[in-house]
């Protein structure tokens, strides 16, 4: 019976209209709105990749050797399991122009099949065949409109990779399979692989990858393929990708990124759930009234409490819809004009999963905020509501409701862990929106207090403007928690991803640099090194050459298990590194010993401590190495420190020199060098040895720093959409605060105040307020910023000034902004009509 009298009662006061709720609605529809739109971008990338798997692949399947061709076996069995196949091989060289400018690129070598699917487009048009077939007696090549830039070549110039001069036929404009070959460190050249051959860059133990793209045949399945691929050549050291999941690289970063963003959501719904709170406090407020009348009709506490939670339910539901409705709708407005910039291709469409997954957080959110106000008004008295006390009871809610909110809290950080899958993302992600909560509740209490007192000391009398600002913020009626609240935890998301993209920027421009030696040098055969030694200490403040034999191998077991069931770990995807050395030099162990000098036993292995310890290894453990399609099993000897962020030289796994006796392979190298004398050193080195690949560090850093701001702007709009709810939040604070104001500067007027004065007292709580936000905003997200710099990323934190003090700047303009709009009623109201309608 109390819930058919609580439905009717709340249905009756909804038709009132919505006016008490519309910063309620905003809030909500745009939370839920920012977490729908993220969560159906990744979805529509995910399906666009499953969509385009077989032309992002470049066939139904392939097969990666790592520094081989595939041999006669291997021939004879694509022959018998595909329809059609091709070879195509793809490594890093020097792109030498007419004049002798060079630059590095990524080079792809193609036969005549490719590509099997998909079509690639050149500049002039034309097909394949005419780019491959040269002219004036020279094989042709491709390259992309950048690196022809780069080296100020027309179409018809010549351009040389290694010994081999090729003819520029046209500019590369798009190859269908260019997402599957990953990040580049320079822009594409496409020619044919046999001129390739004959340049000289693809000799015993030359770092690169072939290749193999199959086409099924009709009544065939890529399980039936694949299990005659592993039947037949297990230990060959062969990787299997197919169309299902051609990209496993690009959907796990768009899986990751997309848990990040979506996180980053989180914390723009709960500053929503503060203007959600705050709508729902000032509406109850607003029926003191009707809730004075059902008690003293005698409506029992349970009976209110359902009737305004019938309300505010149905109204939630209505934000979650608009909410979700706008995320489905962003995407299919968005999506034709972001598939041009996009390197991934975008399938346009409604995806439910993401949608439920952003009304699920709306619910929760929208629960949490709502529970405590709605419970605290069935313990007031009706006789306290009479005398105008309101809804402002400290009383502490029932035991079912202050149940329900925990469990609202509980549900809403398990749904975060389930849907991010980075339980360590979410969880974290979760206590820090909680303790930003927790610090700038905590902060704003403070701020209050402060000025409260501030605004009685003698020292500021004669200056009412001020002590005017002190006693508003003071008040608790003015609603400094909310403003704070709500502008300060968007401030600390932005200040966060500010300190963050700052510290990483510096990292990379400057400290890598200073640490990072100048070049990289691949590709020196055995051979050549006392030449290339030679040639580079020739130049005048050339120091720090360091010189290690390499190979390239793939992680294939542990302890006689298959690698895989170790985990997804960063050491044993695709191949890795390794080196030999017979000596123990500089290097630090943390365990273990070196072997002896002259040791020729079974394989031995120095593993990276870090990397050993996320494995779980232990001395003794053994790893087979796949190299160039031989098993080598090596036993532990040893642990030692590794530290990549010097850039230099440095291998996960080192063996004894004769587990790879007789095995061929190449020398890299690294070098310091003046600035200014990159050009003339790689003239030299290219002219001498022309196999040898140059890899300049200031133009490696250059490419991550272009990764890094489409991942700092992508991070910086998510923390730009929870700003926009802090600042609706605070639009609802002011707006609700506009009616104390119009009397408070009714009273100022008559004791004889100045409407510049009163402006000026509404300007410095703005400031005030404004201020604290962004200080505390400061503090928050430069800790955030300290652990993930520090503790994750293992790099120095430097405290970025100018980040910081834009966000200041920002919470204070933004009070200015939204307390200056409501101001204007006042400052124009006359103060008879005013204090005349409070008799």
């Amino acid at each position: 019976m109390t819930l058919a009298i609580a439905t009717r009662l709340a249905r009756r006061e909804l038709r009132g209209g919505l006016g008490g709720f519309r910063i309620f609605l905003l809030c909500l529809t745009l939370g839920v709105g920012a977490i729908a739109a993220v969560g159906s971008v990744g979805s529509a990338i995910e399906a666009g990749l499953a969509r385009e798997g077989r032309a992002l692949l470049g066939g139904d399947a392939e097969l990666e050797l790592t520094y081989r061709f595939a041999g006669d076996a291997e021939r004879a069995w694509l022959d018998e399991n595909a329809a059609a196949w091709g070879e195509v091989v793809d490594f890093r060289s020097m792109a030498v122009g007419p004049d002798g400018d060079r630059a590095l690129t990524q080079v792809k070598g193609i036969d005549a099949n490719w590509p099997l699917v998909g079509e690639a487009r050149f500049e002039p048009a034309m097909s394949v065949a005419q780019v491959l077939a040269g002219r004036d007696g020279l094989p042709g090549a491709a390259l992309e409109r950048v690196l022809i830039d780069r080296l100020g070549l027309e179409v018809g110039d010549t351009v040389r990779l290694g010994t081999q001069d090729f003819a520029l036929m046209a500019a590369l404009e798009r190859e269908p399979d260019s997402v599957s070959t990953g990040f580049a460190l320079g822009p594409r050249t496409l020619v044919g692989l046999a001129p390739l051959r004959e340049a000289g860059l693809l000799g015993a133990g030359s770092m690169f990858e072939t290749s193999y793209r199959l086409v099924l045949n009709e009544d065939d399945t890529l399980d039936r393929v694949r299990r005659s691929l592993i039947d037949t050549f297990h230990d060959a050291g062969i990787r299997w990708r197919d169309s299902t999941r051609a990209v496993p690289g690009v959907a796990r970063f768009v899986d990751r990124i997309g848990a990040f963003l979506v996180l980053v959501g989180l914390a723009g719904l709960a500053v929503g759930g503060i203007g959600v709170s705050a709508a729902v406090r000032a509406y109850l407020d607003a029926k003191t009234g009707v809730i004075a009348t059902l008690k003293t009709l005698g409506a029992e506490g349970r009976t209110i409490f359902a009737v305004y939670f019938l309300q505010i339910g149905a109204l939630t539901l209505l934000g979650v819809g608009l909410g979700v409705a706008l995320g489905a709708g962003a995407l299919l407005v968005a999506a034709p004009f972001a598939q041009e910039s996009l390197p991934v291709p975008l399938q346009a469409g409604i995806y439910w999963q993401p949608l439920g997954e952003a009304a699920l957080y709306g619910v929760l959110t929208a629960l949490v905020f709502t529970l405590w106000p709605l419970s605290r008004v069935e313990q007031v008295r009706a006789a306290a509501l009479f005398r105008g006390i309101g809804g402002g009871t400290r009383a502490r809610p029932r035991p079912g409701p202050l149940l329900a909110l925990i469990l609202s809290v509980a549900a809403l950080i398990a749904a975060a862990v389930l849907f991010s899958g980075t339980w360590q993302l979410a969880l974290g992600a979760a206590l820090g929106i909680a303790g930003a909560l927790a610090i700038l509740s905590v902060v704003a209490l403070a701020l209050r207090a402060l000025a409260r007192r501030a605004a009685r000391t003698r020292a500021l009398r004669g200056k009412t403007a001020l002590r005017l600002a002190l006693g508003a913020v003071g008040n608790p009626r003015e609603g400094a928690v909310a403003v704070v609240l709500s502008l300060g935890l968007g401030l600390t998301v932005l200040a966060s991803v500010g300190q963050i993209d700052t510290n990483l920027r510096n990292a990379i421009s400057t400290e890598m640099p200073d640490r990072a030696p100048s070049f990289f040098f691949l590709d020196i055969q055995p051979d050549q090194v006392d030449r290339f030694r030679g040639i580079v200490s020739g130049f005048e403040g050339v120091h720090d050459i360091q010189l290690a034999p390499q190979l390239r191998g793939v992680i294939s077991q542990i302890n006689d298990r298959p690698a895989r069931e170790y985990g997804s770990h960063w050491v044993l995807r695709g191949d890795r590194g390794v080196t030999y050395a017979a000596e123990q030099g500089d290097l630090r162990l943390t365990q273990g010993e070196w072997w002896p000098q002259g040791y020729d036993g079974p394989p031995l292995i120095s593993f990276g401590a870090e990397e050993g310890a996320e494995l779980g290894l232990s001395l003794g453990d053994t790893i087979t190495v796949n190299v160039m399609g031989r098993d080598i099993t090596g036993t532990i000897a040893n642990f030692r420190e590794l530290d990549f962020s010097t850039g230099g030289i440095g291998f996960v796994m080192t063996f004894n020199p004769a587990a790879f006796a007789g095995a061929p392979h190449t020398v890299i190298a690294t070098l310091r060098a003046p600035e200014g004398s990159e050009g003339a050193i790689l003239r030299a080195v290219g002219d001498a040895l022309p196999n040898v690949t140059a890899i300049p560090i200031r133009e490696t850093t250059q490419r991550v720093a272009e990764a890094l701001d489409a991942l700092a702007a992508a991070t910086s709009i998510a923390a730009l959409a929870t700003l926009a709810t802090g600042f609706v939040v605070l639009i609802g604070a002011a707006a609700a605060g506009e009616r104390a104001r119009v009397f408070e500067a009714a009273v100022l007027k008559t004791v004889g105040a100045t409407r510049g004065r009163i402006l000026l007292s509404f300007a410095l709580r703005s400031v005030l307020m404004g201020g604290a936000a962004g200080l505390v905003a400061i503090g928050a997200g430069g800790l955030a910023a300290w652990a993930v710099i520090t503790q994750v990323m293992e790099l120095t934190y430097r405290f970025a000034p100018g980040s910081a003090l834009a966000v200041v700047v920002g919470g204070i303009l933004a009070v200015l902004l939204a307390g200056l709009v409501f101001a204007l009623r006042p400052l124009a109201a006359r103060p008879a009509g005013i204090l005349r309608a409070q008799e």
